[in-house]
């Protein structure tokens, strides 16, 4: 019996780390352990009577495992992932195929090399298949449609995974983290690094943003210009180039080879007679690294401040050897535990958990949404947020 109650004591531990950076509290997970403990002095008092009783408690244990398992056995959940082509999507897939299937759900997971059309016909497809929820990464927000009417008409629920789906009023809940949160990290950041309220400048920066076809780029991207726009205006930040609006700077699919084209433009045009760029704001890691690319090939003078997001392997490598200072962290695994927590609340008919109900209109209605909150990771602590926590090992970093 102690066996079993450390069992459940360290099982509820597990599920109560993995929800905890999706905002889950101290009261959620003490009154159970409470509960355990007031019980546990009881069973000390009557070993004799528990071993007596073991077969009917394994009876009642095998019968509450049939109870827990009846609600997912037969049921499908279709998961489309806009590509493997980044090492996120990669991740965010896996994650929650072995946490769906560990909860008993048959699971459908599908990568769509960044094509639209191979997107809308594959969820086209997990709805014909009968799946009973859908969880969408879209690649281009608007592009789904017809799917999304088609999962309507069959009455089957839509989670928008970290990419909003525009433009439908069949999308039933959102999951990501908190995007405009993500941008203000950075910008924060870059403010703090320079210590802009106090350093007299001026300072050299440049922006690359994200895909344009992604609703959450402009999230990142306004983030970061709240917080940097007013050194802008004060002329204490002096983005050389001019670029500096969302559709200037934006980058189709967030393609590293994209965001390097930019950036050596930029600096064979405005940086080649040994002006300094002091900061180049990045919206993600693999826009991060075409302007590392860029630099490493056609700039001389004192490295900037870059920016970045994900913590992918390469930049993190990066970050270690000063080439990048700093990502956003967003713990993919937490996101994804979310997710599963979410699905096996829509189809046991429970309340789904929403912390925003006012922020993400689709231009249609508005989406509730579970926002997680992001970290940054740079040289300083990158062991403690990325190592420590099993995300990444060691070696994977050399």
């Amino acid at each position: 019996m102690k066996k079993k109650l450390l069992s459940a004591i360290l099982s509820m531990t597990m599920v109560a780390a993995l929800l905890a950076g999706c905002g889950s509290t101290a009261a959620d997970t003490a009154e159970p352990a409470a509960a355990e403990e007031e019980a546990a002095p009881a069973e000390e008092e009557a070993p004799a009577a528990e071993e007596e009783a073991a077969p009917a408690d394994d009876a009642a244990e095998d019968t509450a495992a049939e109870e827990t398992a009846a609600p997912s056995e037969g049921l499908k959940v279709g998961v489309s992932m806009p590509t493997k082509d980044l090492q996120r999507w990669n991740q965010d897939g896996a994650n929650m195929e072995k946490e769906l299937t560990e909860a008993g759900y048959e699971v459908d997971l599908q990568y769509a090399s960044n094509d639209v059309q191979t997107q809308l016909s594959q969820v086209e497809n997990m709805i014909s298949s009968g799946c009973n929820v859908l969880v969408i990464a879209a690649i281009e927000g608007s592009s789904l449609g017809e799917a999304l009417d088609m999962a309507k008409e069959s009455a089957i629920p839509v989670i928008a995974y970290d990419r909003l789906l525009m433009d439908s009023d069949a999308v039933s809940y959102y999951a990501t983290f908190d995007n405009y949160m993500v941008g203000t990290v950075q910008g924060t950041y870059v403010k703090d690094t320079l210590d802009l309220d106090n350093a007299e400048g001026p300072f050299n920066i440049e922006f690359t943003a994200g895909d344009p076809g992604d609703n959450n780029a402009g999230y990142f991207f306004n983030g970061a210009m709240d917080v940097l726009k007013p050194y802008i205006d004060e002329g204490k930040l002096n983005v050389v180039s001019g670029q500096k609006t969302f559709e200037e700077v934006a980058t189709p699919t967030w393609a590293t080879e994209t965001a390097q084209s930019r950036a050596e433009n930029i600096l064979s045009s405005f940086y080649a007679d040994g002006t300094n760029v002091d900061v180049w704001l990045c919206s993600n890691d693999s826009t991060a690294l075409g302007v590392e690319n860029a630099l490493a090939a056609n700039y001389n003078g004192s490295y900037p401040i870059i920016t970045g997001q994900d913590c992918d392997i390469e930049n993190t490598k990066n970050m270690i050897a000063g080439k990048q200072s700093m990502s956003v962290f967003k713990d993919t695994r937490t996101l994804a535990s979310q997710v599963v927590k979410m699905v096996g609340q829509i189809l046991k008919d429970e309340t789904v958990d929403v912390n925003d109900t006012e922020t993400y209109n689709n231009n249609v209605i508005t989406v509730p949404s579970y926002l997680c909150e992001p970290v940054f990771a740079d040289a300083n602590n990158y062991k403690e947020i990325l190592i420590d926590s099993g995300y990444y090992t060691e070696d994977q970093l050399k």
